[in-house]
């Protein structure tokens, strides 16, 4: 049972070699298998939330490490069936940490995927978007616009709390500059 152990250690250790190597290299942040959202630095986790090509690239070299598949410039050269996979694991990070950062403002209380770490959210990815992590999370009752989320189904809080992207990344930019 020990030899098991160390093995899945040696495994989770070496993804997380691949995956965040390129974002160390990068970016000058040490992450381990360990990591969670809420250890990333703000500078990070502003950078990734951002839309655009730039956090694409830097998301791919993420999942692809961890999931073996080669460098993130290699990612046409995938078959479809991988492609597609990255791509929904980029959609379901890129949400998480944007999550992460509108809970950092105070405008979220809690995240369904926090407990999990970044290597978990990639490795287990099927399962934990099956189990709900996928959802977008409440707006905090402090938040200004609260009284008109709370009157809202279900499935448009979600759009709602989608939409506050573009104000919640400058007003994570004002607190950070």
């Amino acid at each position: 049972m020990g030899k098991l152990l160390n093995l899945e250690e040696y495994r989770l250790k070496t993804a997380a070699r691949r995956g965040f190597g390129p974002w160390q290299n990068r970016f000058g942040v040490t992450c381990s298998r360990h990591t969670t959202l809420a250890a990333l630095d703000d500078p990070l986790l502003y950078f990734m939330a951002l839309p655009g090509e730039k956090s694409i690239q830097a998301y791919y070299e993420l999942i692809m490490g961890v999931l073996d598949l080669g460098p993130a410039i290699n990612f046409y050269g995938l078959e479809k069936n991988n492609q597609m996979k990255v791509t929904e694991i980029h959609l379901f990070l890129a949400d998480q940490i944007r999550f992460e950062l509108m809970r950092r403002l105070k405008w979220v209380d809690t995240l369904p995927c926090e407990k999990y770490t970044l290597l978990e959210l990639i490795m287990q990815f099927d399962i934990l978007s099956r189990s709900g992590c996928d959802k977008a999370p409440g707006l905090s009752v402090s938040h200004p616009d609260y009284a008109v989320f709370i009157k809202l189904i279900s499935r448009d809080r979600e759009v709602f709390i989608r939409q506050l992207l573009p104000a919640a990344l400058k007003a994570f930019s004002d607190r950070c500059n």
